[in-house]
């Protein structure tokens, strides 16, 4: 999450996009998954968008509501960022999706009576300790968003909060970045530690236990944290990072659990791309071998999608961006069955 050299407006964005087309004929594959959705944000616009891929392709999407967005933030600072759409787990697989965002609207106005904006070093020092939280069980309506603390009051910020199922905790594993303040410096003015990721259970996104510490790799520090499980042995996994120290976002892997060892596959130093952050990473509906990465180029065009075809090693080549609409920022993409796919389109296409 980094401020952009320019604006990336909402209708740069919906330049790129077209509407579903209502021909497309939809074969459920093995996995039972005949699209995707992605949710996003543009830069200038802190709210909930949705993309709906075109049939099963996972690299061609078009926007839907047109181009409105589908939630917007009403308590906190009003602006969320980094959507990331959660898979329901244990009871809830395929029954509940759950939609967690940053509670961050940067540049906006702190005080009606003063015309003070909100700064980056502000958002990293008084930021929002919250996360927002919405529900679905149809992926159309979303009911009224929740705002629940997640943090203590030493940090100075709730960056990126994502949520995967912990099959061996029989919960959510909720995960986010923060920097802390020594408990002598209550107003946060003094040096903070790195940054670092936090982490904390949940069985209903309602209640939390309280934050760890997840991964530190001091003096570095990291963001955007992505968790991708590999197959559903609940061992083996890939994880993307960004070094916001030295900006660029680089890939490791685990075959022993979240809490196991994890190592760079190519080695300590090998990254995926430079000066960019928000990765996310989803499966090929038809081929379980393959996944995608978005990376977002913050300083440019947004999302740009990468291709693995051997997700043991680092090889993340540059994807066809023909149909990849561009100007999303930091968000999600997940495949979705025929029930959602249609109700999706239905209400918004």
């Amino acid at each position: 999450m980094k401020c952009p050299t320019f604006l990336l407006t909402a209708l740069a964005g919906l330049a790129s996009a077209s509407p579903i087309s209502s021909s497309h004929t939809l074969q459920p594959r093995q996995s039972g998954k005949v699209g995707y959705l992605n949710a996003f944000f543009f830069g200038a616009e802190p709210k909930v968008y949705f993309d709906l891929s075109n049939g099963n392709n996972p690299l061609s999407f078009s926007i839907l509501n047109g181009g409105q967005p589908i939630l917007t933030a009403t308590s906190g600072t009003g602006g969320v960022r980094d959507p990331n759409l959660v898979l329901g787990g244990g009871a809830e697989e395929g029954q509940k999706w759950y939609i967690l965002g940053t509670d961050l609207d940067i540049g906006k106005a702190r005080h009606s009576s003063i015309n003070r904006r909100t700064t980056w070093n502000d958002a990293q020092r008084t930021g929002s300790l919250s996360i927002f939280i919405w529900e679905s069980t149809d992926l159309v309506n979303w009911g009224t968003e929740r705002l629940v603390k997640v943090e203590n009051d030493e940090a100075g910020m709730v960056w990126a909060p994502e949520a995967i199922w912990d099959p061996e905790a029989g919960q959510y594993l909720v995960h986010w970045a923060s920097k802390f303040y020594p408990t002598t410096d209550p107003s946060h003015t003094g040096p903070p530690t790195n940054t670092v990721i936090r982490y904390a259970h949940t069985a209903d996104f309602k209640t939390f236990t309280a934050p760890k510490t997840l991964i530190d790799y001091a003096p570095t520090s990291i963001i955007d944290l992505n968790i991708l499980p590999l197959d559903t042995s609940g061992q083996n996994y890939g994880r993307f990072i960004k070094n916001e120290s030295s900006p660029r976002v680089f890939y490791e892997t685990s075959s022993t659990g979240l809490f196991g060892a994890w190592s760079r596959p190519g080695g300590p130093d090998s990254i995926i791309r430079e000066g960019t952050e928000g990765p996310t990473s989803y499966l090929d509906n038809e081929d379980p071998s393959r996944a995608y990465l978005l990376l977002d180029y913050y300083g440019s065009d947004g999302y740009r999608p990468f291709v693995n075809a051997d997700l043991t090693t680092n090889g993340w080549t540059e994807a066809d961006r023909t149909n990849f609409p561009t100007m999303r920022r930091h968000g999600s993409v997940i495949g979705i069955g025929q029930r959602e796919y249609d109700a999706l389109r239905e209400r918004y296409a």
